[in-house]
């Protein structure tokens, strides 16, 4: 009951969006497109936790919106051990970008391909038919050169061509892409010139017949954000300033997008983590304003996020799907069932702050298929604190609970889309020890 009237109060008052808007995984280096079925599209990277760095960054997800409020978990397109030409340590999947040409989506990304990483970059493709799902790893773009082949961009022009750049470590290409979209016309490829302070996370836009070429500089441990203008793809470029300064993290990376008549600029920051060095961000997405000139205004970064706009009411926030109460699954180590007046059944779990403790909930239904479920969990916690997901023996690494105000104060949500094998035997497994958080219920969403 607790559920429905939460839901029925979400929908019956205006929405408003926050930031970082994706809380429950770690998520970098956003990549933002609009697809043909009305949607908007980010293509992130992804901050394993606990943090190693950079090299630990893998399994990359896909989230998409149609209100800029509500926003839903894809599941994962591509993780380092399907990449058969990469190295065999896995690791190292850093942002990526998607394009859409002739039916097809392809996603790049960075990864080495041996051992010693740094001198190993090669641009790899994926493709599918749809935009967030069912992606095939397969080559990667040859007649590449330099060692910072990293950061892919793909920019397609409204005559359809489409143009690659890349690069990192004041390094930047761009050129042709072929029309199969696996290859480039080496004969086009050329060094972007006219651009101060270039570092890495090129990305290019195009707006009222303008080139626009934005990049994060080398300002010391703190990167900004930098932008060229051009009347050409290729440049030459006239640089025109900083639009998105320090976000409180190390690094910087952002994309552009025009969408329902707004102009949006995601980034990611650590708000979150609150590590302050290059692991365990979170994306965020604000307006962005051009002067009459066209020149970029400094983007305001907010808590909030931008106003939502005209999408589907209601279709993102009743998660259905089955419900598992938490109450009914098995505890283990110091996890012990309560009972309060203020949970939805009246019972929840407890104990999950302790080493090994752990939350399990057997013979979860797949369906018939099998396939991408989103799994809402629903808990209370007074502070930040985090939950070890595996199903099925996959390990999901940590799942976010942000404070609900208080330890029975059961209005906290994250999710996460996972894949589930047919039938009614899943295992979900939540396992404690980071932090004190209850937990009422999960709900499983099917989206295939």
């Amino acid at each position: 009951m607790r559920l429905l009237l939460l839901v029925a109060l979400v929908m019956s008052v205006p929405c408003f969006a926050q930031n970082p808007f994706v809380t429950s995984i770690y998520t970098a280096d956003p990549s933002a497109h609009v697809w043909a079925d009305g949607r908007l599209y980010v293509y992130p990277s992804h901050d394993i936790d606990p943090a190693r760095g950079c090299d630990l960054m893998d399994r990359y997800h896909v989230y998409s919106t149609d209100d800029m409020v509500n926003w839903r978990d894809e599941g994962e397109i591509l993780n380092a051990s399907q990449v058969s030409w990469g190295r065999k340590e896995g690791g190292f999947m850093w942002a990526p970008d998607c394009a859409y040409k002739n039916g097809t989506y392809y996603f790049y990304y960075p990864h080495p391909s041996e051992t010693k990483w740094n001198n190993s970059w090669k641009i790899g493709v994926a493709t599918s038919k749809k935009p967030a799902s069912d992606f095939t790893p397969g080559g990667y773009i040859e007649g590449l050169k330099g060692n910072s082949m990293i950061d892919p961009c793909v920019f397609m022009d409204t005559d359809g061509t489409a143009y690659l750049y890349y690069g990192g470590g004041s390094n930047v290409e761009g050129g042709k892409l072929k029309d199969n979209m696996v290859e480039v016309e080496a004969s086009t490829m050329q060094k972007m010139e006219g651009l101060v302070d270039f570092h890495e996370a090129a990305w290019v836009f195009k707006r009222n017949g303008i080139y626009y070429f934005t990049y994060a500089d080398n300002n010391p441990k703190q990167n900004q954000l930098r932008y060229a203008t051009s009347k050409s793809p290729l440049g030459p470029w006239e640089y025109k300033g900083v639009f998105l300064g320090i976000t409180g993290c190390d690094t910087n990376h952002g994309s552009v997008v025009e969408y329902k008549g707004n102009w949006y600029m995601f980034y990611h920051n650590q708000s979150i983590s609150n590590t302050g060095k290059g692991n365990l961000r979170s994306i965020c997405v604000d307006l962005l304003s051009f002067n009459d000139d066209g020149t970029i205004q400094l983007v305001k970064q907010t808590k909030t996020g931008p106003p939502p706009v005209k999408g589907k009411p209601g279709k993102l926030i009743d998660p259905a799907g089955k419900k598992y109460e938490a109450a009914s699954g098995a505890v283990g180590g110091s996890a012990s069932v309560a009972e309060n007046a203020t949970a939805s059944a009246g019972k929840y779990v407890t104990g999950l702050n302790s080493q090994g403790s752990t939350l399990t909930f057997s013979k979860v239904d797949g369906g018939k298929k099998g396939g991408r479920a989103t799994i809402h969990v629903y808990y209370a916690a007074p502070v930040y604190a985090k939950l070890k997901l595996q199903v099925n023996d996959t390990d999901y690494s940590f799942i976010n609970t942000l404070s609900s105000g208080g330890a029975i104060a059961f209005t906290g949500h994250t999710a996460i889309t996972v894949r589930l094998k047919p039938g009614k035997d899943n295992v979900i497994l939540l396992a404690g020890g980071n932090g004190e958080v209850n937990v009422d219920h999960i709900q499983v969403s099917p989206l295939d």
